[in-house]
């Protein structure tokens, strides 16, 4: 709205005139304070600040901003127990923002513009694409960036986890696809790449190291604080942030990376390549593509291998989750070697179990054989230990045991129908019964209760009553083999009567 000259020229009066803020005069002339400053700026006339009033501040200022000179990072809390032990009265709350007034800004930092050679360099980055679950797990969701510097070609993968081996993962998948491999990799100073870096002595990841080797690159890391240095690939992940996933909707990481190869070839592909605004960046990447160097034969192995501890159940904890192993395998350290979908457990050299890759969390990944064989394991030892058992209270049960398993008998039924009657009849009674049906040529269980009746039957004794007993007193009550005295004869023999 046009202000009329009355007003404009009180406007002038009283802010130049009178010293009025503007505000004030907004708010007494009824007018927008924009259309205040308007007038005043307008007019041609110097604007007149705010008149500076004496501080106590004022006598220290050449001792801090020569202190802020040397220290520019200097934190306002140390500056001003500095300035208060030279005797300043102010309060700390006040001193911090007449510090942020005085503390030197930095300079505005002009960088060049980058340039390679095709098929000189990529640059590789991670970028975060937020969680997934599955199941009960929830992972994070990775995005592996690599960018041929040049051509602007762009490799994208998705992993669970940004950890070493879908870091190895990534490059040989990038390598594959382009069918080559520039002459140097950029990086930032992630953990995967360099483990320790004191100014210009780097010490880099061992893995790198060796898939660099393999694959003939140098690996390189930008400056500290850098960024603008892998600018390409920064821009990369922004582009695939905006452009691809954003709104994106998928079933699972497969899903997801084969929607990520068909936009890779498609729209990231057809945008212009900004070394050469006549080419799209695939035709720019074709002209590329015979720069890179070639590859060896065989791919670097990018297998997960961890040293596991087998307990006393037959399973290994690997990324956690079980995964079932042969019973003959507990109690010892095995291997797992693990890809993205497929989980082998080796003993030394040998492959003992090979399975599915879970995701999840706090699952039993098993083979049924597995259980079903330590299951029939049990059940033979159980018959194992019934046996000892009776062999060692009834001495001739062996005999019958053995012709038992001979005429084709389950041994483990034959043993706990025997010791049935052993809990019901007793030693005595059961051995006279044994060799009884021994005798008569019949060795069955049937035949060695059918003695025991008749016995009690001319005994006129009633049935007996199974009572049953905890397992501490069936132990408690094990019969004893008793020992011959010859021995003891033998060692008083020779023995002096004084003595």
């Amino acid at each position: 709205m046009a202000l009329s000259p009355e007003i404009e020229a009180q406007i002038l009066r009283y802010y130049h005139a009178e010293r009025w803020r503007i505000g004030t005069i907004a708010t007494q002339l009824q007018v927008h304070r924009d259309s205040v400053a308007r007038v005043l700026a307008q007019a041609g006339l110097p604007a007149l600040g705010p008149v500076r009033r004496p501080s106590v501040i004022d006598p220290y200022l050449p001792f801090i901003l020569d202190t802020l000179t040397q220290f520019p990072r200097l934190r306002a809390s140390r500056v001003y127990d500095m300035v208060k032990g030279r005797g300043y009265p102010g309060r700390p709350d006040h001193f911090r923002h007449l510090i942020a007034r005085h503390r030197p800004r930095p300079k505005a930092e002009a960088y060049l513009r980058l340039r390679t050679l095709p098929g000189e360099q990529m640059q590789v980055d991670w970028g975060h694409f937020g969680h997934l679950e599955i199941g009960r797990a929830r992972r994070p969701l990775m995005a592996f960036v690599a960018v041929l510097s040049w051509s602007r070609q762009i490799f994208l993968r998705f992993y669970l986890g940004a950890h070493m081996e879908n870091f190895l993962r990534g490059h040989v998948g990038a390598l594959t696809a382009w069918g080559g491999c520039p002459r140097v990799a950029l990086y930032d100073n992630l953990k995967s790449a360099v483990l320790e870096r004191q100014g210009s002595v780097i010490r880099f990841h061992p893995t790198l190291l060796a898939l660099s080797g393999h694959y003939r690159f140098e690996p390189r890391p930008v400056a500290v604080a850098r960024g603008n240095e892998k600018g390409r690939v920064e821009r990369a992940v922004r582009f695939i942030r905006d452009a691809f996933f954003a709104g994106r909707r998928f079933t699972d990481v497969d899903d997801l990376n084969a929607q990520a190869d068909a936009w890779v070839i498609g729209p990231a592909g057809e945008r212009r390549c900004p070394e050469d605004e006549a080419l799209t960046v695939h035709e720019a990447f074709e002209q590329e593509r015979t720069r890179l160097l070639t590859l060896p034969g065989n791919a670097f192995p990018t297998d997960e291998v961890k040293a596991v501890c087998a307990g006393k159940t037959p399973y290994v904890r690997f990324d956690l989750n079980d995964y079932s192993i042969p019973h003959t395998c507990v109690a010892r350290t095995l291997s797992v070697v693990a890809s993205l979908d497929q989980v082998r457990v080796l003993d030394g050299q040998t492959v003992v179990a090979t399975h599915r890759r879970s995701y999840d969390r706090r699952q039993q990944i098993e083979i049924p054989e597995h259980i079903a064989t330590l299951v029939a394991h049990k059940h033979q030892a159980a018959a194992h230990r019934g046996t000892d058992h009776l062999v060692q209270a009834v001495p001739t049960s062996r005999e019958l045991l053995t012709q038992a398993v001979e005429r084709g008998e389950p041994l483990g039924r034959t043993v706990r129908a025997l010791t049935e009657l052993l809990e019901a009849y007793g030693v005595a009674e059961l051995t006279v019964a044994i060799a009884d049906a021994l005798g008569r040529g019949v060795p069955h269980p049937n035949a060695v209760r059918l003695a025991l009746e008749k016995r009690r039957q001319a005994k006129a004794e009633p049935p007996p009553l199974a009572v049953p007993l905890p397992e501490h007193v069936k132990r408690r009550d094990v019969p004893v083999r008793p020992h011959r005295l010859d021995d003891y004869d033998q060692l008083m023999e020779g023995t002096p009567d004084d003595e």
